[in-house]
């Protein structure tokens, strides 16, 4: 038995062969005999540096489509000159800026980010559950202010933190499950053509439904990239990162600057090394133009 179907693979490559030999005749002696046929037939002889070159330009092509899929890579805590603001601004691709209000750094870091072409937000600070009152930082929105202070607070933030394009929460996992709260903040950002990026430090927040709900597009941080301090698992959250983006089109991801932030620079390089022809790391206002088809935008200083 083994052998009658070694005779018959012998019979079937020899007939390939001949019918191979006869189209190469055919596409010599027959005038126009590069037919579609022929070219198809002819594709597997091909080899060495040109048939290589096809190849390449096929991948070349492939990974360029690839990197449709986007990162949102956003910054936390600037404006106190914090550590890693340095490793963070020397990064070698585009981040967003999320800067407190009130701190010593504040303006400076905002006009530093504008000037490397980096998106800004404001990094409002917003009562939690649980935590010091004091990390907080000035400026803060607390759950137990009226209407009209919340709305003080939030545009006054806003007026110190230079081309701001957006707000994204510090802390708040108290304020953004309130929807008296969220709803002044969110009608602040749609006065101001502003949008808010919730941070997901609630999972029961409810800015994201109440974004949607107002007109605003509804932008989530997706993935927290130091919530353990090591360069290692930094890295290995970007390289979760680069999943979300495949499986979902984008990914939105938080990092900070901080006593720990040189060490998440590290692991976001890393990250980057890794990622660079899976992904494209845009501005928010990038992202949420082509996810969300947002237009409205600041007037900026």
């Amino acid at each position: 038995m083994k052998e009658e179907k070694r005779m018959l693979h012998s019979c079937s490559r020899m007939k390939r062969d001949s019918l191979l030999a006869l189209i190469a005749l055919l596409i010599v002696t027959v005038p126009g005999g590069s037919s579609a046929a022929a070219r198809s037939a002819a594709v597997p002889a091909a080899s060495g540096h040109h048939a290589a070159e096809g190849i390449q330009g096929q991948t070349d092509s492939r990974v360029k489509d690839s990197r449709t899929r986007r990162v949102a890579l956003i910054i936390d805590d600037f404006g106190n000159g914090m550590k890693g603001t340095d490793e963070m601004f020397d990064l070698p691709v585009k981040i967003t800026v999320a800067i407190m209000p009130f701190l010593s750094t504040t303006e400076q870091d905002a006009r530093r980010a504008h000037e490397r072409g980096f998106d800004v937000l404001l990094h409002l600070p917003m009562e939690p559950r649980h935590g010091k009152p004091q990390w907080l930082g000035p400026g803060a929105v607390l759950a137990n202010m009226s209407d009209a202070e919340i709305r003080q607070r939030v545009q006054a933030a806003l007026d110190n933190v230079p081309y701001a394009i957006g707000i994204n929460n510090h802390m708040g996992s108290k304020v953004t499950g309130d929807k008296r709260i969220m709803g002044i903040v969110l009608a602040v950002c749609k006065e101001r053509g502003l949008f808010f990026v919730d941070s997901r430090t609630n999972y029961r927040s409810v800015a994201g439904t109440m974004a949607e709900a107002s007109g605003l597009p509804r932008v989530e941080n997706d993935i927290f990239l130091d919530d353990v301090h090591t360069t290692q698992h930094v890295l290995k959250q970007m390289l979760l990162v680069g999943e979300h983006a495949q499986k979902h089109r984008y990914c939105v991801t938080i990092g900070h600057v901080g006593i720990q932030g040189k060490v998440t620079a590290a692991g976001i390089r890393g990250g980057i090394a890794e990622l660079k022809d899976q992904v494209e790391f845009i501005g928010i206002s990038e992202l949420v133009k082509a996810e969300w088809n947002w237009s409205a935008g600041p007037t900026l200083p």
